[in-house]
């Protein structure tokens, strides 16, 4: 299969670009551990690949339409995660 081929299926499946697919994939699981395993945005940005805190910070806030300390506070205020009282 050609790239060219490749891309158009893809997109015709997931409705993005492999591309676009990748960064939704590490936005989401730096969201996970930020939420679940308590990182800091810095450290879950290296962790899923971003060289650049500040780039990340940008895609994030594209993506999720909230900063990321921002939208992790608010996850854990609506009950998403468990607070730092529950655990």
């Amino acid at each position: 299969m050609s790239a060219s081929a490749f891309h158009q299926r893809f997109k015709a499946i997931t409705t993005m670009s492999p591309l676009q697919y990748q960064k939704a994939l590490r936005l989401h699981e730096a969201r996970r551990l930020m939420l679940f395993q308590r990182m800091d945005a810095n450290e879950a940005c290296q962790r899923v690949g971003y060289l650049s805190p500040s780039q990340f910070s940008r895609e994030y806030g594209r993506y999720f339409g909230r900063a990321p300390v921002k939208d992790v506070t608010q996850l854990r205020a609506e009950g998403w995660a468990p607070s730092d009282s529950e655990r």
